[in-house]
């Protein structure tokens, strides 16, 4: 298939540039993938299209303050973006008590990082100093550790990659003071400031490693959940540390050329069992955005013995299992044409043209079903992207 088949007018105003209150306000797009048919809701009703002995799964990353500001020891301006630990570890677990649940913390000293500022070669110093503070509270920093102040802060340029990121170590390690310097990153189309920081989270984020939001989560309020585990919905959840490219377009024309990216991710070991006995219960197991829907799909090529990035033999089944665990990266392109196997139905935002994503929920709910939905919620105004509504495909 061609790039530019995924490719639409969105008018610009519709592109929304702050979320709605409550959480739960939003519209929900409701498409039927076997006859194609739309229903026009709101967010809180979506306890209506989920039965007893579903399992909802959704993305508990957290977005890291990811937007660091600084100077180079010649007085340049640098500004540092954070994409990923240089370490094949992601995450520590810092326990916790019974009164406060258990947070995690990224203990690597070097990481991936994206620059913008002149002469930033090998072995050049940048000291940082407070950018626009996120307004993020509740950091990871290690508890009677004392926080260094934005001089103390230095970052080296270690060495520059193939795609021009920069690997720099920093001094302090990132954990001890990211939250009180960094900056939240929102996406490229969205140019008003967000006022509290936590509307770009999920209620349930717990892991940090993102520099995007699993967007499709932010409809969700405790509330809601509740109202869900009591109608018999069990909630479970996987981690995928979302990167930059998800903004990104596809370049190519022709899909098959595209090479997506790779992200950290972990379906747990719970998680696995969780969605097997659903599926073994006749339960249906729905995902919460597209970065779920990765992860699950890769667990159910590992359950059949091959890599997330392997083709398939038409007519594989694992009869004992639909996932398996797993924590590492994952480079599934999910397009048209795609075998599901671990999901049934999922909950994702409107995604940009020529993006991935855009061709994931082709792949799921059939690109003529798709194609209809996107021209009828531009008819009718929704709002589209991050802070946008929502779809849920069934």
């Amino acid at each position: 298939m061609k790039t530019s088949e995924f490719d639409y007018f969105l008018p610009p105003e519709l592109i929304a540039q702050t979320p709605v209150e409550p959480r739960d306000a939003s519209r929900l797009l409701v498409l039927e993938r076997a006859t194609g048919q739309l229903a026009h809701r709101s967010f809180s009703d979506v306890v209506d299209y989920l039965r007893p002995g579903d399992l909802l799964v959704g993305n508990n990353s957290r977005v890291i303050p990811a937007r660091l500001h600084g100077v180079k020891e010649t007085g340049g301006a640098v500004e540092i973006f954070l994409l990923r630990p240089h370490s094949t570890e992601h995450a520590v677990q810092v326990p916790g008590t019974s009164e406060v649940p258990g947070t995690y913390r990224i203990p690597p000293p070097a990481w991936e990082c994206l620059v913008g500022g002149k002469g930033l070669r090998p072995g050049v110093r940048v000291h940082l100093q407070h950018g626009i503070l996120s307004g993020a509270t509740g950091g990871s920093a290690v508890e009677g550790a004392e926080r260094p102040t934005t001089r103390d802060i230095i970052a080296t340029v270690l060495a520059e990659t193939e795609t021009g990121s920069r690997i720099i170590a920093f001094d302090p390690p990132v954990d001890e003071w990211l939250w009180d310097v960094g900056e939240t990153p929102l996406p490229p189309y969205i140019h008003e400031p967000l006022s509290d920081a936590e509307r770009y989270q999920t209620v349930y984020s717990r892991i940090e490693g993102s520099v995007a939001s699993s967007t499709a989560g932010l409809h969700f309020t405790p509330e809601l959940l509740i109202a869900l585990r009591e109608r018999g919905v069990r909630f479970a959840t996987v981690t995928l540390h979302i990167g930059l490219d998800t903004f990104k377009p596809v370049q190519v024309e022709n899909i098959e050329d595209h090479q997506i990216h790779r992200e950290w991710a972990e379906l747990p070991p719970e998680t696995a069992r969780a969605i097997n006995e659903t599926r073994l219960n006749g339960g249906r197991v729905i995902a919460i955005g597209t970065t779920v829907v990765r992860t699950l799909e890769s667990g159910a090529k590992i359950a059949l013995g091959f890599k997330p990035c392997d083709e398939i033999p038409e007519g594989s089944v694992c009869g004992w299992q639909t996932v398996a665990a797993f924590a590492g990266e994952t480079d599934l392109f999910i397009r048209p044409g795609h075998h599901f196997r671990a999901v049934d139905a999922m909950i994702t935002n409107f995604h940009l043209p020529r993006s991935t994503l855009l061709m994931l929920v082709s792949a799921f709910a059939g690109k003529e079903w798709i194609d209809r939905a996107y021209a009828e919620a531009i008819r009718e105004r929704y709002r589209f992207y991050s802070f946008g509504d929502a779809m849920v495909i069934l």
